[in-house]
C-alpha cells in the first residue's frame, strides 16, 4: 500500500478506533463503578423489571464497541507496525520482519488462552491470581523489549490487554450475561457461578483498561519508550494504573458518589 493511502486510511481507523473504544471501556466504567453498586439495591421485584430491559440494551453497545475497537486496531498495527520496514524490530536486529508479525500476532493468540487457564484455577485464591498475573505481565514485557522497539513494546502491550479484554466480552462476559438475563426474565436466581465468572472477568478488563488507554497514548512519547529504560516505565505504569482502578472501585463503594 502506497503511503498516500495509508495517510488517507489511517486517520479513518483511528477516528473508528477511538469512538468504539469510547463506547465500549465508557460501558465497562458503567458496568463496574455506577450499575454494580445500584444492582446491589435491587430486590427481586426490581431486578425482574430492570434487568432484562437495561441490561440486553447495555451489553449490545458493550460487546459492539468492543469488537469495532479490536478489529481497528489490528488494522492499524498492520498500518503501523507490520507493514512499514524497522517498525517492529531495531535496525540491525536478525529477526526478519515477517517473524517478528509472527511473534507479535503469536503473542496476542496465546496471551487470552494463558490468562483464561490461570484465572480458571485461581479464581477461588484473587490475591495469588493477581501476584501471578503480574509476574508473568511483567517477564513478558522485559522479554519482548528484548526482540521490540520501544515503540512497538508498548503498542504490544495494549493490543495484547486489549485482546485479552475482547475475547473476555465475547466469550466469558457475554455469553454467561445472556444465561443471567434469561434466568432474571423467568423469575429465578441465576446460577451463582455465571454471576461470578461474568463480573470477575468485567473487573479484570477494567483493571487491564487503564494501563492500555496509557500504553496507546505513550506511543507518541518517546520520553517513556525511547530510553534503555523503557521496559521498566512500562511496569511501573502496570502497576499504577491497577492502583488506580483499585482506588476506584473504593469511591465507587462509598457514599459520595451517590450523594446529589
Amino acid at each position: 500500500m502506497d503511503a498516500s493511502t495509508t495517510a488517507w486510511i489511517d486517520p479513518i481507523f483511528r477516528w473508528i478506533h477511538v469512538v468504539s473504544g469510547i463506547m465500549w471501556i465508557g460501558h465497562l466504567y458503567f458496568f463496574n463503578f455506577v450499575n454494580g453498586q445500584v444492582a446491589k439495591t435491587y430486590d427481586a421485584d426490581s431486578k425482574k423489571k430492570v434487568v432484562p430491559e437495561l441490561m440486553p440494551r447495555a451489553l449490545y453497545w458493550f460487546r459492539w464497541g468492543a469488537a469495532y475497537t479490536w478489529i481497528t486496531g489490528i488494522f492499524l498495527a498492520g498500518l503501523v507496525y507490520y507493514m512499514p520496514d524497522g517498525a517492529l524490530v531495531p535496525e540491525g536486529s536478525s529477526l526478519s520482519k515477517g517473524a517478528a508479525v509472527g511473534i507479535s500476532l503469536g503473542i496476542l493468540v496465546v496471551a487470552f488462552f494463558v490468562y483464561d487457564i490461570l484465572w480458571k484455577s485461581m479464581a477461588s485464591n484473587e490475591t495469588a491470581g493477581v501476584a501471578v498475573s503480574f509476574l508473568i505481565v511483567a517477564a513478558s514485557i522485559f522479554c519482548v523489549s528484548r526482540i521490540f522497539v520501544g515503540r512497538a513494546l508498548y503498542i504490544q502491550l495494549g493490543a495484547t490487554f486489549g485482546t485479552i479484554m475482547a475475547m473476555n466480552v465475547w466469550m466469558r462476559i457475554w455469553p454467561n450475561q445472556k444465561k443471567i438475563i434469561t434466568a432474571i426474565k423467568g423469575g429465578t436466581a441465576p446460577d451463582g457461578a455465571l454471576v461470578s465468572l461474568a463480573g470477575l472477568r468485567s473487573k479484570h478488563n477494567t483493571y487491564m483498561s487503564v494501563p492500555l488507554v496509557f500504553t496507546m497514548l505513550a506511543a507518541h512519547s518517546p520520553q517513556f519508550y525511547g530510553n534503555d529504560f523503557g521496559w521498566a516505565i512500562l511496569i511501573v505504569v502496570v502497576i499504577v494504573g491497577w492502583g488506580a482502578v483499585k482506588l476506584l472501585y473504593g469511591k465507587s463503594a462509598g457514599p459520595a458518589p451517590a450523594r446529589f
